[in-house]
């Protein structure tokens, strides 16, 4: 080291970064340093020294080099010079230690960045020279990308864990308001925690939270929708997929909100029942009916296997013979075909 004062601006691993008093930064093993005969501690420095680097193992290979590329500008900005550059490379005039403060060399810098397409400001570029002294490298980490992501943002589980309780409480409930959720949520907070252990966050914060909770269950909205949605069974309602014609076929019931002059004259509202396939999307076979019956399923079936007939008044365009499916194949498997409307007749392989 030629008895030549230096400072320590960086420790990885067993490697040291010193640079000297004109600034010029030199890579040296932990062990040949203090093996040296001239080594030694002169004085620690008045101003607080640069930390030892991290590793940044863990994070996005974007992350790490974003973090080093901004390593290169601050250190310029407190040394002059940026690291691993050459022994005896002179600092530029604007970043010189010498004779340009360190307020100056941070407005530099924020020129120079700005006017390259990184905008930045002065006291940006202040905010990381103090993380950077403060921790290292890994001060100009963003540490955002390796936190993990919860599907309630930062509020505390156990308020979400209260949250979720009342919300279920009031299933069965007359309607309750969004204010009382919230009195609700404190109190079982402190009945389960003791009062004010558990803070609740904000009440922007708890109406997001609320809304992510509740999302399908009209839990401040029409409570017969809200208890029929929670009487609904789980099974049924899973998404299933089919790839061929009859392999899945799913039949339903639901009420019409018309009336209908029924059989003996009398008006009522009356069920649509109907079966669909799902690989190919087609409804084979629907009813009208003042009540849905078990018998229902036995007659969606049959229509759904047996041709539909062409009805008086009907298209000719709306004929089996001249639709797209495969007509003639058909006919030879049952000859009602010939005078069928053109409408799939699929054989069911599952029924939900």
């Amino acid at each position: 080291m030629a008895d030549v004062l230096h400072t320590v601006i960086a420790v990885s691993g067993t490697t040291v970064r010193v640079a000297d008093t004109d600034g010029a930064v030199t890579d040296i093993g932990l062990i040949e340093l203090s093996a040296a005969d001239d080594f030694e501690v002169v004085r620690a420095s008045s101003r607080t020294p640069v930390p030892p680097a991290t590793p940044l193992e863990g994070l996005p290979e974007a992350v790490v080099a974003e973090a080093l590329w901004w390593e290169q500008h601050i250190v310029e900005v407190m040394r002059g010079v940026p690291p691993q550059a050459p022994a005896g490379t002179r600092p530029k005039p604007e970043y010189d230690p010498a004779v340009v403060s360190l307020t100056r060399r941070e407005q530099a810098k924020a020129a120079e960045l700005t006017a390259a397409g990184r905008p930045v400001t002065p006291s940006a570029i202040a905010k990381r020279r103090r993380r950077y002294e403060a921790h290292g490298v890994v001060g100009m980490a963003d540490h955002r990308s390796a936190k993990p992501v919860s599907a309630h943002g930062r509020v505390d589980p156990l308020v979400v864990e209260a949250m979720q309780k009342a919300i279920a409480e009031a299933v069965q409930d007359a309607t309750r308001t969004a204010t009382y959720l919230f009195w609700r949520t404190g109190q079982i907070l402190d009945e389960g925690h003791g009062r004010g252990s558990v803070e609740l966050p904000s009440q922007r914060s708890l109406c997001r939270l609320l809304e992510k909770l509740s999302a399908g269950k009209h839990t401040t909205g029409s409570a017969c929708t809200r208890r029929s949605l929670a009487d609904r069974p789980d099974g049924p309602f899973g998404e299933r997929s089919a790839t061929a014609p009859g392999e899945l076929m799913q039949m339903d019931s639901t009420p019409l909100d018309v009336l209908v002059r029924l059989d003996d004259g009398v008006p009522a509202r009356v069920d649509l029942t109907g079966m669909i396939d799902v690989a190919t999307r087609s409804l084979t076979a629907a009813m009208l009916r003042p009540t849905t019956k078990s018998v229902d399923a036995s007659v969606l079936l049959a229509r759904t296997v047996t041709p539909e007939p062409m009805r008086p008044g009907w298209a000719q365009a709306l004929a089996m013979s001249r639709s797209a499916l495969p007509f003639r194949r058909l006919l030879d498997i049952d000859a009602r075909m010939e005078h069928a409307a053109a409408r799939p007749v699929i054989v069911p392989e599952t029924i939900e």
